[in-house]
C-alpha cells in the first residue's frame, strides 16, 4: 500500500475525525533525460553557491525568504511548522456548499482520506450525510507548508479530499476578449442550433472512465520503441519520416454542411430529419426569392 502524505485529522464544528492522506493520483508519464549531444553523456543539474562556484551539499542547505533583493529571512522547518499548528495537517471545515456549486476551475489535486483506528464511525457518518444532502465540506489545509482550499467529496465508499485554487490564483473571464453578444449576432440559425443539439445528444454516453485512455502516451511510447530498434546496438539514430504538413486553417466554414455530415457519420437518431427540414428550409428561401422577384 501508499505511504500517507501525512496523518491528519478532519475536524467540523466540534467533531473531529482522524485520518491519514494518500495521493489520489499516480504519474504515468516518459521521463526524458537531457544529454550532451557531443557524446551523449547525461547532463547533472548541480547545487552551486554563486558567490564561490562550489557545489552544495545537501545537508548544508536550508529554506529562506528573500524579503527585498539580495536580503533573506532563514526559516527553519520546524518552526514554519509550529508559526500555525492548529490547522497543520488538519482538514479544517468551515461550511458546506452545494455539490454543483464550484466551478472544474477551482480543483487542482485528489486525495483519499482513510480513517484512522476506530474513527469508521464518525468517517461513514460524514461521508452519508455529505451523500444524502448533497453537498461538499470547504474548508483549508497546509500540505508541505502551503495552505490550499480544499473540497471533501464523497466517492463510493471513499471521502475525497480535492484540493483547491484560491480565487486569486485564478484568472477571471473578463480578461479575454469572448464573444458575450446575443447569438443571434454571430449569425447562428434556429436549426444550426438544433442539429448541434441533436449531434450532442447522438454522442451522449454513460460516464466509463475505462474507455478513455492516454493515447498520446501509448503513441510516444511506440515511436521511442522504435527509435531503439532502429539504433540498435551501435546507438546511431535514423530518421524518423518527416510528418505531412497541415493544411492552413481558415474561419470559413460551412457548420450546416460539418453538422450534416458529423450527424450522418454518428447515425444519429435526427440526422435524417434534420437533413429534411434543411432541405425544406432550402426551398422556402428559393419560392421567396422567386416571389421577390416577380
Amino acid at each position: 500500500m501508499a505511504r500517507p502524505v501525512w496523518n491528519g485529522s478532519i475536524s467540523f464544528g466540534l467533531l473531529n475525525v482522524p485520518v491519514q492522506i494518500f495521493s489520489g493520483e499516480r504519474s504515468v508519464d516518459l521521463h526524458f533525460r537531457l544529454l550532451d549531444s557531443r557524446d551523449k553523456k547525461p547532463i547533472r543539474y548541480e547545487r552551486i553557491n554563486s558567490d564561490t562556484g562550489e557545489e552544495v551539499a545537501w545537508k548544508d542547505i536550508i529554506k529562506a525568504f528573500e524579503y527585498e533583493k539580495g536580503n533573506y529571512v532563514v526559516i527553519p522547518e520546524q518552526e514554519l511548522r509550529a508559526a500555525a499548528p492548529e490547522i497543520t495537517e488538519t482538514v479544517a471545515i468551515e461550511a458546506f456548499v452545494e455539490r454543483d456549486a464550484i466551478s472544474p476551475m477551482y480543483f487542482e489535486k485528489p486525495y483519499f482520506l482513510v480513517p484512522g483506528k476506530k474513527a469508521e464511525k464518525g468517517y461513514v457518518l460524514l461521508r452519508e450525510t455529505l451523500r444524502k444532502t448533497g453537498r461538499i465540506g470547504i474548508g483549508k489545509v497546509v500540505i508541505r507548508t502551503r495552505q490550499y482550499l480544499s473540497a471533501l467529496v464523497p466517492q463510493g465508499d471513499a471521502l475525497l479530499l480535492n484540493l483547491m485554487r484560491f480565487p486569486q490564483e485564478l484568472v477571471q473571464p473578463d480578461q479575454f476578449e469572448l464573444p458575450a453578444e446575443k447569438v443571434s449576432n454571430y449569425r447562428i440559425s434556429a436549426l444550426e442550433l438544433k442539429m448541434a443539439e441533436q449531434l450532442i445528444d447522438s454522442m451522449t454516453v454513460d460516464w466509463k472512465p475505462a474507455d478513455y485512455r492516454d493515447d498520446f502516451r501509448d503513441k510516444l511510447h511506440k515511436f521511442i520503441q522504435r527509435r531503439i530498434a532502429r539504433s540498435g546496438a551501435s546507438g546511431r539514430q535514423e530518421a524518423e519520416p518527416e510528418a505531412p504538413t497541415p493544411k492552413g486553417a481558415t474561419n470559413v466554414v460551412d457548420f450546416m454542411a460539418l453538422l450534416k455530415k458529423s450527424l450522418a457519420a454518428k447515425g444519429g437518431k435526427g440526422a435524417k430529419a434534420a437533413s429534411q427540414r434543411a432541405r425544406a428550409a432550402g426551398r422556402g428561401k428559393s419560392r421567396g426569392s422567386a416571389r421577390r422577384a416577380g
